[in-house]
């Protein structure tokens, strides 16, 4: 590892944070000795796969608190003083912050800021006079006034970044207290002046309209840290090309499928419930050589004692499309429940998928790939469906949707490539984009 250039550490919340870089390592487990592996990795960025956005806040702490202490034997160990710490979260701000930074900056501090970096380029996501934006239909839109504002978990009321700080902060972080980092100062000349001077851990919210923002923006984090800074970030994935600089990626996207082991068909499953994710899958089971394969998640709340069977009847009918040479589409019924508390949903949500990774563990061995779409089912397929403590990236197949491929000594699917298609990104078409690219034999 090079002076010049930090080991980039990447705490992801869920597994879609990698998707617009390519060839490192994810990691789904956080032992010193995997640490180790990724941290002596060539590529000069790993991602540690925490899955915190599926848990109470309690959890995201502890979880992420066990990382980060294993991270500092693990670095101690290999000799690595040289580092950048990312906190990857959703670009629609939907996440525990300031949870994980919190706990981040307890173990590996002393910080001179923290950073929130949500703009997330391929997925129309921009921060501009620290207002945060998602484009919708081709028009701008302040991202409070969007589904994602009102999750029944993340909700909040300000698309103002500073004004979402003091929300999430309870105001230990007051609005006027937030550092902004405009386009003009990220476009300007004393840049790394402004980021020298942050100290104790400051609140910087940062402005970014185009990749060539971040890409100044990470040239004077990382002369910064060559000059002692040292930073933390809250950001989406869009910063993570700028810091990693790797060039593009080894396969183009349109031909994937040159890395599918078999010529069988593949299987798809979705567990993301978002607006987004039903109309691709509505385009998606439009398509020929497909078959739709329902969860109904009303039948598992309300008679769990019936999982079992309707695991049974899944990956009977998974089985027999499968045979006909079909890919199964195994998707959860897409009616929004409702629960008394937070945890009770939840716990229901570990619930389907525990169900959903039972069909995965399911499949037959002989599939030639697997769609996974929605952040937190694309966790629970490497970790527990496909039981791995590592991949690597492969790149992507869509702006913003990654591709990964298990090992070839994989026990059930050796060298199976493996998209992780996050909920709330792509067009209407862009599920069928990905199935079609991945069919096709061109």
């Amino acid at each position: 590892m090079s002076n010049s250039q930090p080991k980039i550490i990447v705490l992801d919340d869920d597994p879609t944070g990698s998707q617009t870089v390519h060839s490192c390592l994810l990691l789904m487990k956080w032992d010193v000795e995997t640490l180790k592996i990724g941290l002596q990795d060539s590529v000069p960025i790993i991602f540690i796969l925490t899955n915190t956005r599926a848990l109470a806040p309690s959890q995201a702490q502890q979880i992420t608190a066990e990382v980060c202490q294993n991270l500092k034997q693990a670095l101690q160990e290999t000799q690595i003083d040289n580092y950048l710490v990312v906190s990857r979260s959703d670009s629609t701000l939907r996440g525990h912050y300031p949870v994980e930074t919190d706990a981040i900056a307890k173990e590996l501090g002393k910080f001179d800021a923290h950073f929130l970096t949500p703009a997330f380029f391929e997925g129309g996501r921009i921060t501009k006079d620290s207002t945060h934006y998602l484009m919708i239909d081709g028009a701008l839109t302040p991202v409070h006034e969007t589904e994602f504002a009102r999750d029944s978990v993340f909700a909040y009321s300000y698309s103002y970044l500073p004004e979402y700080v003091a929300e999430k902060t309870d105001q230990k972080i007051a609005a006027q207290d937030v550092i902004k980092l405009s386009l003009e100062d990220i476009r300007g000349e004393n840049l790394l002046g402004k980021l020298l001077q942050l100290h104790n851990n400051q609140c910087v919210v940062v402005d970014g309209e185009v990749q060539a923002d971040f890409d100044l923006l990470s040239q004077a984090v990382l002369a910064a840290s060559g000059q002692g800074k040292k930073f933390l970030f809250r950001s989406a994935a869009s910063l993570l090309t700028s810091l990693a600089q790797l060039g593009a990626q080894p396969i183009a996207a349109n031909e994937m499928a040159a890395y599918k082991p078999t010529n069988k068909a593949g299987a798809i499953i979705v567990g993301s419930h978002v607006n987004k994710t039903t109309r691709q899958l509505n385009q998606l089971l439009k398509e020929s050589d497909l078959e739709g394969i329902e969860i109904d998640v009303v039948r598992l709340r309300d008679f769990p004692s019936q999982r079992k069977e309707m695991l049974a009847e899944a990956l009977n009918k998974v089985n027999l499309s499968w045979q006909q040479s079909k890919t199964p589409v195994i998707f959860t019924s897409r009616n929004e429940l409702d629960f008394s508390s937070i945890q009770q949903r939840l716990d229901f949500g570990v619930r389907v998928s525990s169900l959903l990774m039972d069909i995965v563990k399911g499949l037959p061995s002989e599939i030639a790939f697997l769609i996974s779409k929605g952040g937190i089912t694309s966790n629970d397929v490497l970790s527990d469906g496909l039981s791995l403590n590592r991949a690597r990236l492969l790149g992507q197949i869509l702006p913003g949707v990654s591709v990964v491929r298990t090992a070839e000594n994989h026990p059930q699917f050796p060298n199976l490539p493996v998209v992780l298609f996050p909920g709330n990104v792509g067009s209407d078409n862009d599920l069928a984009i990905a199935w079609q690219r991945l069919v096709d034999q061109d």
